[in-house]
């Protein structure tokens, strides 16, 4: 009953925008209902005032009622990206992993080469991250499978949840693990839509400028991690029998067979275009498949957290009202359009830039939609201050993809959280020393070595 206050608050101010005329200068009718619709669904997510899934539905009912939209379909329209559906098919990738026993096999393994160290368990893990970035690109799809693995973990060594050594975990693979992703090109939505907007990078010279700051920011975050619960760290764990299943089964090798398929496509996307979720959703058709996958119907239904789909739904709609209505640009004129006249030293433009960014980062609950604002601004301050608009948009970039500060900022993040792992207050606090860890990583190591790649902070980029 505690919520109901709030709730009702929220939704108090939303009528209350619903009568009143426009209050800031450039920003439309529409768009101040977009945003006010956004804030108030934001608010509704990070306090739980109503289950998340819900919450996403009445996102959605009242951008189609307030006008925000006009009308219901065009409200509905995140739900016709393919992000939903390639949420989904991944998700039922981890449970299959978790369904064959490939889980407990892998959970087995792990616990015998930590040797009965939780801090053995955690930084396995980091440093696990940037090589299954090879083998399964996408952060969510490696979040998605390894949950469960470490769900077995935790439950073959008899870790009660809640403990440090699972809230590290967890934290890690909601947060620092897209970190991972984005040091390669073919690593998700941010690497791609960057690069997009960027133009003229191919996937090494990606991977040349990206990865040694985005490693060095995972390295710093796996830190952060570890001095949050060092004192759970030091927990010892039992040794758990490992020849109690000696070699793989059918069902497992036929479950490794559709998650390395998938993999490869994603892997391959260069040669075929493929959008990332048709792998993700062929996976899904395999594994449901008699015969050849592990799974019914009723395994996604108890398995695949569905609110996640609707959350993710409503979250790109929010994305797509706010750019039609104009919101969006109005934030990012405010936030980060007016920063050239106002740092007279390159590195002083960069820390602005960097400031500007991080607060329309924390009003964008879309990756995307943070993208396709931010970094057609930071181009454009860059040469406008005669900076590198390379640097500049990767500045940007990088300050944005590296924090969360609400689970619907991201769908790995968002597959820990709903598991129940993590809280909203927990993922906040994190998001909030994360931030400074991006900031200490791209002035003491991305803009140093972009300088060594030939692209140095007052250097034109080469066109």
């Amino acid at each position: 009953m505690r919520r109901a206050p709030f709730l009702l608050f929220a939704l108090g101010a939303l009528g209350l925008c619903l009568v009143l005329p426009p209050v800031f200068a450039g920003l439309p009718v529409r768009g101040q209902r977009a945003l006010v619709v956004t804030l108030i669904t934001i608010l509704l997510w990070t306090a739980r005032a109503l289950d998340s899934g819900a919450t996403s539905l009445l996102g959605v009912a009242l951008l189609a009622l307030s006008g925000a939209t006009g009308g219901l379909r065009p409200a509905l329209g995140g739900f016709a990206s393919p992000v939903p559906y390639f949420l989904v098919g991944v998700l039922a990738m981890g449970v299959a992993v978790a369904r064959s026993g490939l889980a407990e096999r892998l959970a087995r393994r792990i616990l015998d080469h930590a040797r009965g160290s939780s801090l053995g368990v955690y930084v396995q893990l980091v440093l696990a991250m940037p090589v299954l970035t090879f083998i399964l690109p996408s952060a969510t799809t490696r979040s998605g499978i390894l949950v469960h693995i470490y769900e077995e973990v935790f439950t073959l060594a008899r870790v009660p949840p809640g403990a440090a050594i699972v809230k590290a975990v967890m934290l890690a693979l909601a947060s620092i693990n897209r970190l991972a992703s984005t040091a390669l090109l073919t690593g998700g939505i941010t690497p791609v839509m960057a690069a997009a907007i960027i133009g003229g990078m191919s996937w090494t010279g990606w991977l040349v400028l990206m990865a040694v700051p985005y490693y060095a920011l995972l390295v710093l975050g796996g830190a952060l991690t570890w001095a949050l619960y060092r004192r759970g760290l030091r927990r010892t764990l039992p040794g758990v029998d490992l020849e109690r299943r000696p070699r793989l089964t059918p069902r497992e090798w036929r479950t490794l067979g559709i998650v390395l398929g998938a993999s490869l496509l994603w892997l391959t996307d260069a040669l075929h275009h493929l959008d990332p979720a048709l792998p993700a959703l062929l996976a899904l058709v395999a594994l449901l498949t008699p015969g050849l996958g592990v799974l019914v119907w009723g395994d996604l239904e108890r398995g695949v957290g569905w609110q996640n789909f609707f959350i993710i739904g409503a979250s790109i709609s929010l994305a797509q009202a706010l750019a039609d209505s104009g919101a969006a640009a109005w934030l990012a004129r405010g936030l980060v359009g007016s920063l050239p006249g106002l740092g007279g030293h390159p590195v002083a433009s960069i820390v602005l830039l960097m400031l500007g960014a991080t607060l329309l980062r924390a009003a964008i609950p879309n990756i995307s939609g943070f993208l396709a604002l931010a970094l057609p601004i930071a181009i454009s301050v860059g040469r406008q201050t005669g900076l590198n608009p390379l640097v500049c948009a990767l500045v940007v970039m990088m300050t944005g993809d590296a924090v969360l500060y609400y689970p619907v900022q991201s769908a790995s993040a968002l597959v820990i959280h709903e598991r129940g792992h993590v809280s909203a207050g927990e993922i906040v606090r994190f998001g909030l020393w994360m931030t400074l860890a991006a900031y200490v990583a791209i002035l003491a190591v991305a803009l140093p070595w972009w300088g060594l790649m030939g692209q140095g902070l007052t250097r034109a980029i080469a066109r």
